[in-house]
């Protein structure tokens, strides 16, 4: 059994990890961090053009995976000081929206638990943008923890 859990970096996935280490048993883990190779924003950009972006494909991609591998661990890091035994950070890039990316590794892992925050858009900003912890919950064929976004007083 592997608990999957999404982290971006924000502060709502911080309060997700911090959750799970404190109620759920530790379980063999897997920090996962989804990013968007160049290539992939540039053409999800109605406003992109080619002339503006200039330079190495190759190098801005290598730059984006080792941001990506580095949150990675840092999420795993405070798995760990939250309690969680066995973490291991994850990288993927994703060739479409982050959250099918998610459910994917979900299934490739066979995760027992698929832990994520939620970034607490009203409801007005949940529909226009799209919420990626509703899409997981949604498309995902296992149980979902999703931590609520929590104001500070």
């Amino acid at each position: 059994m592997t608990m999957l859990i999404a982290y971006d970096g924000s502060d709502d996935a911080k309060a997700a990890i911090a959750f799970a280490g404190k109620h759920v048993t530790p379980a063999p883990t897997v920090v996962l961090v989804v990013w968007e190779p160049l290539l992939v924003q540039i053409a999800r950009s109605a406003m992109a053009t080619p002339a503006a972006f200039v330079g190495d494909d190759a190098e801005a991609e290598r730059q984006q995976r080792e941001e990506a591998e580095s949150f990675a661990a840092e999420g795993a890091e405070l798995a760990r000081k939250a309690g969680l035994t066995d973490v291991k950070p994850h990288a993927e890039a994703s060739t479409g929206p982050i959250w099918s990316t998610i459910v994917d590794v979900a299934e490739e892992l066979d995760a027992s638990l698929v832990v994520t925050g939620s970034r607490g858009l009203g409801r007005a900003k949940s529909v226009l943008l799209g919420s990626v912890s509703d899409r997981i919950l949604r498309h995902v064929k296992r149980p979902v923890l999703i931590v609520p976004h929590h104001e500070d007083d």
